[in-house]
C-alpha cells in the first residue's frame, strides 16, 4: 500500500504496470498539487497536465480476440444441441421417458349431440360426416330431370343367358344391428349411426371419416331397377313418375336437411337375366344409398338378395309377392302396398260371396314365373280359407314379356267344368290380349286383375279394342281412386300437374308417389347424420301416419308393410274406373 502522501499523487491512480515505468518528477513538490475541491488557475492546470506521464494519457487495453480452440468448441456445442433437439421431436415420447418428463397430455372436449326426431334403440358411434349443414338448395320448378339420371343397359331383352348372381360384397363395415332388447316404441328417434355401406376410398371433406354411400352434404341418391323398354315399360315409367313427383315436392322446399333427393334409374326390361347387371350398376357405379320403386316379382328374385347381402334399403317395390314379406320381416325391406295374397283373397271372397260363384268355377290366368306363382298361391289360399278344394284350380299360363296367349285359351276351352271367372295375374298387354280372344267365346265371363296389371295401361289397351272389351273388367287396387277428391289425391294431382304438366293421374304413379312420400318421412325422422341403419330405425317408428289415403300407415320392427287395404274398381264402357264394394 502507498504512503499517505501518495493520495495526492495523480500517478497513484494509474495501473501499477504503468506506474512503475517512471517515478514522479522530483521537482514537482506535493504541495504544488491542489487539494480535492480546490479551484485551479489556468497556469496551474497547464502545469499539472505537463507533469503527467504521456503513458498514462495514451494507454488503451488490447482488444480480446478468440482463439481457434474457442471457435471449434462453440461449433461443437451448437451441433450437439441441434442434434438433441431433432431427436427429441422425432421421438418425443421415448426421450420424455428417458429424461423423466411426464407424457404429453391432450385436451379433449365432449360435445353433446343434439336430439332429433328419432331416438336410438341402441347407441352406436357415428360414421357419417360431421360437417355443418349447407344452405338449402332448390330444384328449379318444372325441371324434373334434375332428380333422375337413366343408365344405359347393354343386355338386350332377348338375352338367353341365365341370371348371374352378382358377386357378394362384404356387408357395410361394422353393420351392427340394434339390440334385440331394444323396442321400436322408444320415441323420438335421434341421430344415430350404425353401419352404413361405405364408399371405398371416399372421404367426407373435412371430416376424416368414410362417407356414407350415396349421401353428400347436398344430395342423397336412390336407385331404381325397372322396365323402361319392352312389354311392361309403362309400369316402370309410371312408378318413376310418381316417385319423382314426391321428390320434386321435397326438393322444391329445399330438400331434406339441405339434401336434394335424387333418383337414378336402370332399365332391366322386366327380365331377371338383366337385373343383376342393373343392380350392380346402380350400387357399384352410381353409388346409390338404397333402392326404391323396383318393379316386378321375377326381377325381385334377383334384386332382393343383392340388396340384402349389402345391407342396402329395398323400399316400396312394385310387387305384392310374399318374397318381400317374410315373418319376421327382413330388416332392410319395406313395402307400402297390400300383398297379392290380400288382393286375391279379396277378389275370391267377392266372387264367392257377392257374385255367388263356386270355387271350382274360378280359374287363374297367370304369368309363367314367380309373379304368376305368387298370384296363384294367393287364390289357392283364399279358396282353402273358404273350405274349398284348391287341388283342382285351373291355371292358364303365358310367358313373360309376350302376348302369346293361345296355349292358355286352348287349355281353357279343353276344360270340361264351366269356368265363370278368371283371376288374372298378368301384365296389361297380355291381359288385354287374353280378354280380346275370349270375350266372344265367353260373353258372361268375369275378368278380374291384380293391381300390378297397370290399370290405366289396361284401360287404354281395352278401349282401343272397343267399349265392350273394357266394360265390367275388375281391377283390385292398393291405392284409392285417382279421380277422388280426398286430401291425398288432390295433393298428388296438384303436384303431378305442377312438375309434369300433361301427365294424367294413374294408379301406378299414385303408388309411386305414396312410396316417395313415406320414404321422405323416414328421411326427415332419421335426421342430418343419415345412414342405412338410422333410416331403418326411423321408418320403424312410423305409427298411424295419415297421408289422407283413408287408412293409416304403420311400420314397426315386426311389421314392414305399411298398408293392408284393398280397393275394388271396375271399368265402365267409357274406360273409366268406378269404385265397387268387395265385401
Amino acid at each position: 500500500m502507498s504512503d499517505p502522501a501518495s493520495k495526492d499523487d495523480p500517478s497513484a491512480y494509474a495501473p501499477k504496470s504503468i506506474r512503475a515505468l517512471r517515478p514522479v518528477r522530483p521537482e514537482a513538490p506535493q504541495d504544488e498539487f491542489p487539494k480535492h475541491g480546490e479551484h485551479l488557475s489556468e497556469q496551474e492546470t497547464a502545469r499539472l497536465l505537463r507533469s503527467l506521464q504521456p503513458e498514462l494519457l495514451n494507454y488503451r487495453p488490447a482488444p480480446w480476440r478468440p482463439g481457434s480452440l474457442s471457435i471449434l468448441g462453440g461449433l461443437l456445442v451448437a451441433v450437439t444441441m441441434g442434434a438433441l433437439i431433432g431427436i427429441y421431436f422425432a421421438d418425443g415420447a421415448a426421450w420424455r421417458k428417458v429424461l423423466g418428463f411426464p407424457n404429453e397430455s391432450r385436451l379433449t372436449v365432449d360435445v353433446p349431440t343434439s336430439q332429433d326426431r328419432v331416438s336410438p334403440p341402441s347407441q352406436r358411434p357415428s360414421t357419417a360426416s360431421n360437417t355443418a349443414q349447407p344452405p338449402k338448395a332448390v330444384v328449379p320448378k318444372g325441371n324434373p330431370s334434375v332428380a333422375s339420371a337413366p343408365l344405359q343397359q347393354t343386355n338386350g331383352p332377348g338375352s338367353s343367358t341365365a341370371p348371374q348372381a352378382a358377386p357378394p360384397t362384404p356387408p357395410q363395415a361394422n353393420a351392427a344391428l340394434p339390440d334385440a332388447s331394444s323396442t321400436s316404441a322408444s320415441p323420438p328417434v335421434s341421430q344415430r349411426a350404425g353401419a352404413p355401406a361405405h364408399v371405398a376410398a371416399n372421404e367426407a371433406p373435412g371430416s376424416g371419416m368414410a362417407a356414407v354411400r350415396g349421401v353428400t352434404n347436398t344430395e342423397v341418391r336412390f336407385g331404381m331397377s325397372a322396365p323402361f323398354t319392352g312389354a311392361a315399360k309403362e309400369l316402370g315409367n309410371q312408378m318413376k313418375l310418381g316417385l319423382e313427383t314426391a321428390f320434386s315436392l321435397a326438393n322444391d322446399a329445399g330438400g331434406i336437411d339441405g339434401r336434394l333427393v335424387k333418383l337414378v334409374i336402370a332399365d332391366d326390361g322386366y327380365e331377371p337375366t338383366r337385373t343383376a347387371d342393373t343392380m350392380k350398376q346402380l350400387f357399384d357405379k352410381q353409388q346409390v344409398f338404397g333402392f326404391v320403386g323396383n318393379v316386378g316379382t321375377p326381377t325381385a328374385v334377383v334384386a332382393l338378395p343383392y340388396a340384402l347381402q349389402r345391407h342396402a334399403l329395398f323400399f316400396g317395390a312394385f310387387t305384392g309377392a310374399d318374397l318381400l314379406r317374410r315373418d319376421p320381416p327382413d330388416r332392410y325391406v319395406f313395402n307400402y302396398r297390400a300383398s297379392y295374397a290380400e288382393e286375391t283373397e279379396a277378389v275370391v271372397n267377392y266372387l264367392v260371396k257377392m257374385r255367388h260363384l263356386q270355387p271350382n268355377q274360378i280359374a287363374v290366368f297367370a304369368q309363367h314365373d314367380a309373379f304368376g306363382d305368387a298370384g296363384f298361391a294367393g287364390v289357392a289360399k283364399a279358396i282353402r280359407t273358404l273350405r274349398g278344394d284348391d287341388s283342382g284350380i285351373l291355371r292358364l299360363d303365358y310367358e313373360r314379356n309376350t302376348v302369346d296367349v293361345d296355349n292358355a285359351i286352348a287349355t281353357l276351352r279343353a276344360h270340361k267344368a264351366p269356368i265363370k271367372a278368371i283371376v288374372m295375374v298378368a301384365a296389361y298387354r297380355a291381359a288385354a290380349k287374353f280378354i280380346e280372344k275370349t270375350r266372344d267365346l265367353y260373353p258372361a265371363m268375369i275378368y278380374t286383375n291384380v293391381s300390378f296389371v297397370g290399370s290405366t295401361a289396361l284401360a287404354n289397351e281395352l278401349m282401343l279394342l272397343g267399349p265392350r272389351f273394357a266394360n265390367g273388367v275388375i281391377v283390385t287396387q292398393v291405392v284409392p281412386a285417382v279421380d277422388s277428391y280426398s286430401t291425398a289425391i288432390l295433393k298428388y294431382r296438384n303436384a303431378l300437374a305442377k312438375y309434369f304438366p300433361g301427365e294424367a293421374a294413374d294408379y301406378v304413379s299414385l303408388e309411386g308417389y305414396v312410396d316417395g312420400m313415406l320414404l321422405l318421412e323416414g328421411l326427415k325422422r332419421a335426421g342430418q347424420k343419415l345412414d342405412t341403419e338410422g333410416l331403418v330405425d326411423a321408418l320403424e317408428t312410423v305409427r298411424n301416419f295419415d297421408l289422407g289415403l283413408g287408412t293409416p300407415i304403420n311400420f314397426s320392427q315386426s311389421e314392414h308393410q305399411g298398408s293392408h287395404k284393398v280397393w275394388g274398381t271396375q271399368l265402365d264402357d267409357h274406360g273409366r274406373y268406378q269404385p265397387i264394394d268387395l265385401q
